[in-house]
This record gives C-alpha cells, sequence and structure tokens, in this order.
C-alpha cells in the first residue's frame, strides 16, 4: 500500500508520530494509501524551517515573486490532467469537476501575479514643513492554512498564492482525506523556483491543527470547513494573538419567482444542487418557489431531470454528472438525514436511497434526493446536508422567500431566478448574504473579487482572494518622515527654523 509523507524544506519526509490515517478510492471503498498524522513536534520543525527561509523570500522584490507564480501557472496546465485524475482518484470527483477545482485556484494565482500592483503604499507629498508621509504593506512572516477536502487544489491555492506572493512562507495543513494533490502543487512550486521552506505540507488531524492554534511564529491561519470547527479554530487563533479568517457551513437558498423562465431555473438547480455530488459550499441545497402553481411548475421540470442524473466513477467518462461521496461515514450521514426528513413530514419526490452501481456495491455512492414541502423546523432544512439532496420550501409570497434566506444562520450564497428587474435589485440591497447571484446559480466571484459569506458562514473580517488576500497577509506600516532645510554657509549647513 502506498505510503504518503510530508513535504518539508523541499524533501519528502515520513511521518514520525507512528499515527496515520487511510485514504480511500470513494468509487469502490478500497484503502489506496495512508497518510501520516503530524504531532506538534514534527509541525514545529515545519515552522522552524520555514521562519528561517521566509526573510529571504520577503526580500525578493515582488516582481520577481511574481515571476515564479507565472512559471507555477505554465506547470499547473502542463499537469492539469495529473492533477485531475489525482484528485478524482482520491475525491471522487468527475474528471472535468476536477479539472475545473484545479482551474479555478489556478485563476487566483493569475491573480496574485499582479502582487507588485497590489502591494504598493501611499505616499503624501509635504504632509507639513518638510514632512513626507508613507505606508508600506510588508509580509507577516509565517502563514497557515488548514483546507478542507471538497477542494483540495483549488482552497490551498486560494490560500498560498496571495500569502507566498506578499512575502511569507506558508504551512499547508491539506485535508488528510484527500492529501495527494496539495503534496503534488508543493512540488510544482519549487519546481516553478520558489525556494526550499516556503510552502510546505504537513499532514494532520486535530493534534496538527492545535499546533499550528498555539506556535507563536505562525501569525495567520486561514481556514475552510464546518461551522462548529471555524468557531473553535477562531477563537482558540485569535486568542493566541493571531490573525484569522474562518469560513464555515452553508444553506444556500435559490428563490425562484412566478415570472422566472422555468427550464432555466429547473437546469440551473440541478448543476447547482447536485453537481460535485452536493458537497460544494456554494451549492443550492434549498429551492423556494413562490406561489404553489410556481412550485408545481418547478417540480414536474424538475423530477425528469433530476431521474435522468448519471451516477459513477470518474473512470466512466465525462458524462457522468457526478461521483461518489468522499467516505462512508459522509454517505451515512446523508441518508440518515434523509430519513429524518421523511420521519418530519417532508415529501420524497425522487428517492435516491437504493441507488447501487454494478461493480461498485462497496463505493461511497448516495443517489440524488428530491424533496418538496419542507419546513424551517425540519433538520434538512436547518442543516448542511453535503450530499445529493434538494429541498424545496414554497413561499406564499416574495417577502417570506426572503425571509426564509435572510432567518437562515449561515449566508453564504444565494441566487434569485427572476425577469424583474426591480425585484431582482431590491433582492440584492436587503438580503443578508454575502455572495448573491441574480439568474445565477452559484455565485462564486471571480478571482479579481473577493469570497465571503456572513452570519455564520464566516469568522473574521476579510474575505479569501482578491484584494483583501494582500491585506490579510500583510501588515501595513506608516513612515512619518521629516528632513529639516538646510543653507550652506563657509562649508557648513545652517538649518532653518521649523514652524
Amino acid at each position: 500500500m502506498k505510503e504518503l509523507t510530508h513535504y518539508i524544506n523541499g524533501a519528502h519526509v515520513k511521518g514520525q508520530s507512528g499515527r496515520f490515517a487511510d485514504v480511500y478510492n470513494p468509487a469502490t471503498g478500497e484503502v489506496q494509501a495512508r497518510v501520516p498524522l503530524a504531532n506538534a513536534e514534527e509541525l514545529a520543525f515545519a515552522v522552524d524551517v520555514a521562519a528561517d527561509a521566509q526573510p529571504g523570500w520577503a526580500a525578493v522584490n515582488p516582481q520577481r515573486r511574481a515571476r515564479v507564480l507565472m512559471e507555477f501557472v505554465r506547470l499547473l496546465n502542463r499537469d492539469m490532467d495529473k492533477l485531475a485524475e489525482a484528485l478524482s482518484r482520491e475525491h471522487g470527483k468527475t474528471f472535468p469537476d476536477a479539472k475545473g477545482d484545479v482551474q479555478r485556484g489556478l485563476e487566483v494565482v493569475e491573480y496574485c501575479i499582479g502582487a507588485p500592483q497590489m502591494l504598493k503604499g501611499e505616499f503624501t507629498d509635504g504632509a507639513g514643513p518638510g514632512i513626507d508621509i508613507y505606508s508600506m504593506r510588508q509580509p507577516l512572516g509565517v502563514s497557515a492554512g488548514i483546507t478542507p477536502f471538497n477542494f483540495p487544489a483549488m482552497i490551498p491555492m486560494w490560500m498560498f498564492a496571495p500569502a507566498i506572493a506578499c512575502g511569507n512562507a506558508f504551512i499547508l495543513k491539506p485535508s488528510e482525506r484527500d492529501p495527494s494533490v496539495p503534496l503534488m502543487l508543493a512540488e510544482l512550486m519549487e519546481e516553478a523556483g520558489l525556494p526550499k521552506g516556503i510552502l510546505q505540507v504537513v499532514n494532520g488531524d486535530k493534534e496538527a491543527v492545535d499546533a499550528i492554534l498555539d506556535h507563536p511564529t505562525i501569525q495567520s491561519i486561514g481556514f475552510v470547513g464546518s461551522t462548529p470547527i471555524a468557531e473553535y479554530i477562531y477563537g482558540r487563533g485569535c486568542s493566541n494573538g493571531k490573525r484569522v479568517q474562518c469560513f464555515g457551513g452553508a444553506k444556500n437558498h435559490m428563490i425562484i419567482m412566478p415570472d422566472a423562465d422555468m427550464d432555466q431555473a429547473a437546469d440551473a438547480l440541478v448543476g447547482a444542487g447536485y453537481g460535485a455530488a452536493g458537497e460544494r459550499c456554494m451549492a443550492i441545497s434549498v429551492a423556494v418557489p413562490v406561489g404553489d402553481e410556481t412550485a408545481d411548475r418547478l417540480i414536474e421540470k424538475l423530477v425528469p431531470r433530476i431521474e435522468k442524473l448519471k451516477v459513477g466513477p470518474y473512470t466512466a467518462g465525462d458524462d457522468i454528472d457526478y461521483g461518489p461521496l468522499v467516505t462512508r461515514e459522509a454517505k451515512e450521514r446523508v441518508l440518515g438525514l434523509v430519513n429524518s426528513g421523511i420521519e418530519q413530514g417532508a415529501k420524497l419526490v425522487v428517492d435516491g436511497r437504493d441507488f447501487t452501481l454494478q461493480g461498485y456495491e462497496n463505493g461511497f455512492f448516495v443517489g440524488p434526493h428530491l424533496f418538496d414541502h419542507v419546513t424551517p423546523e425540519m433538520d434538512i432544512y436547518k442543516q448542511e446536508i453535503f450530499g445529493p439532496v434538494l429541498s424545496t420550501v414554497r413561499a406564499g409570497s416574495y417577502e417570506e422567500a426572503l425571509k426564509l434566506a435572510m432567518d437562515h444562520e449561515y449566508g453564504n450564497g444565494t441566487a434569485i431566478f427572476t425577469r424583474d428587474g426591480d425585484t431582482a435589485r431590491d433582492f440584492a440591497h436587503r438580503i443578508n448574504i454575502g455572495m448573491v447571484g441574480i439568474n445565477v446559480p452559484i455565485p462564486v466571484p471571480l478571482a479579481y473579487h473577493t469570497f465571503g459569506g456572513w452570519k455564520k458562514s464566516a469568522f473574521g473580517d476579510l474575505n479569501q482572494h482578491g484584494p483583501d488576500a494582500f491585506r490579510f497577509y500583510t501588515r501595513t506600516k506608516t513612515v512619518t518622515s521629516r528632513w529639516p532645510s538646510g543653507i550652506k554657509e563657509g562649508g557648513e549647513f545652517h538649518f532653518k527654523a521649523m514652524d
């Protein structure tokens, strides 16, 4: 069986703790590798290496740092299929979806090539008599990222690309469920010219996470995962004086107005609700049609589309709509929530509980589910399911639909489908959610805007990528400078009096 490693100081390093986690092939249910789980001493060693390497990297001018990222982009494109195959094998995503995972990370790297522009400070000439004031952005030192299983390429790049462009060293603690791609990314960064020790991968579980939170040298931490863990990391990291940004769970609503193009809305819901098996923080998991007539028309459009979805392993080709869930525990949790929905009175319109795939009976596949007549008191409405389950909550009016989304504890993403500009504009202005789509089901901003939710979906005052990333990974230093004017007389300077 393959035994994975950490990546420290430019080399693959075997784990020393004696603890390992199994890495599964989600399509077959078989263990395909073991990944070491670092202890605090291993994490501390990686931090020491990073701290030694970081000052030299910070001294490299931003343009030359950007050139490393330019070469990294070239290597990502060169190895796109190789990365996507490794990602699909461990995560279960379809091959096109895995390539999209890499591509959306690559786009943030492309944005970070503009670091010389983003790191420019401000200057005020003549703020007072002989006084100039200027500011500069300087790196924090050593930063760390704790990333989730569902985007093992994209989210690490969202974190380490801006951190490194700003002159920091970076410790990446990826998910132990699919760790191979992060290790491959670290190799490619060094092939692109990054000095050893600037990007390091330390695999682990809670012991490694706590070591990151408590290590005094680590200055900032990024996290993406569930809300309870986001709250834990944010609280403990901040109490240790670190800069922390944490992104948690989601329950994204899509409101369908009576005037919406129902075919467009149904297509959008199928793609946004079931793509990547629903394992996306920006997945639409709640459809909110306004009026019973709208709901009936929507369900009529959805059912045949959902029943035609093709579920299978990534090796089956590009016509597969989604693959397995990442673990057996994830499958059991999703099916448990489906059963709770039935018990609590929701109508299961499309039932995927008995889905099986010949030759892959031990895989972690879950068929698509569609619920109707869901109410806010039900667990399938309150909790993030993270599986191929779409809940329909019927609203009597636009105001009722708006209130549903606004009252939910999560505020990551939302969407509205309508032909009415006034309604769309009102929705965009009033909704208390961080990312809004108008006739767009998954409103993930492009790399030069920022990504982040509101309420219990995000903790911290700065978002991911875009301009906020350069603010998060730097400190501003402001210098006030005075050079008194002088008149040279007889070979000596005589300074004029200053007002």
